[in-house]
């Protein structure tokens, strides 16, 4: 008898637990990130003036206009904006070092900054840990800024201030380094070019 009761005692502790984690813990997450941080639960994703989706803040996306910061690069290519047609993948490589797919990529892009007459940094030919991240150092920025500003004819001056205001922080004041967010940064320049063309 003690038996069948130890059985239905762990049935029941189950029972609780799985409530817990599966599905009163996730509504207690899903109920607070739509509550208090709506934009960065639905996936940062910035939209222009047309209300279009252009990318998600926090993942590195690839910019081929001699008008763009370049971003971080990706492990993996993915659509953005609401007519592309969605991968659903994302996250890192999982390449080794000595992986010549992995080589060729590095070579390749450092040779394509090479003729940009841009110093390749880590930031511009690595993916980070999770291969998704966007944002780049500011010395990254400021490789990119005089062939930026002569595509775009504006000073540097002008652009510099942008690269200021666009680049976020340590986390908490002492948690990694200062970066800038690319994507935040590439449509304050497309604005400022609308207002400008608008006066």
């Amino acid at each position: 008898m003690s038996f069948i009761r130890e059985i239905i005692k762990a049935i029941r502790i189950t029972l609780v637990l799985w409530l817990i984690t599966a599905i009163i813990y996730p509504l207690a997450i899903l109920v607070i990130g739509q509550g208090l941080f709506p934009f960065q639960a639905n996936g940062s994703i910035r939209k222009n003036l047309q209300a279009e989706s252009i990318g998600s803040e926090l993942i590195g996306q690839v910019f081929t206009s001699e008008k763009y910061f370049h971003s971080r690069p990706s492990a993996v290519r993915y659509s953005q904006g609401r007519k592309a047609k969605p991968t659903g993948i994302s996250g890192a490589s999982n390449l080794a070092p000595s992986n010549p797919e992995l080589l060729n990529r590095i070579v390749e892009a450092a040779n394509q900054l090479r003729d940009e007459n841009i110093q390749p940094t880590a930031d511009l030919i690595y993916t980070s840990g999770s291969g998704l991240d966007p944002h780049i150092s500011f010395p990254a920025a400021r490789q990119q800024l005089e062939r930026v500003a002569r595509a775009r004819g504006v000073k540097e001056d002008e652009i510099l201030t942008l690269i200021n205001k666009y680049t976020d922080g340590r986390f908490l004041w002492i948690f990694g380094e200062p970066g800038v967010n690319v994507l935040r940064l590439n449509y304050a320049l497309d604005l400022q070019d609308i207002n400008r063309q608008q006066n």
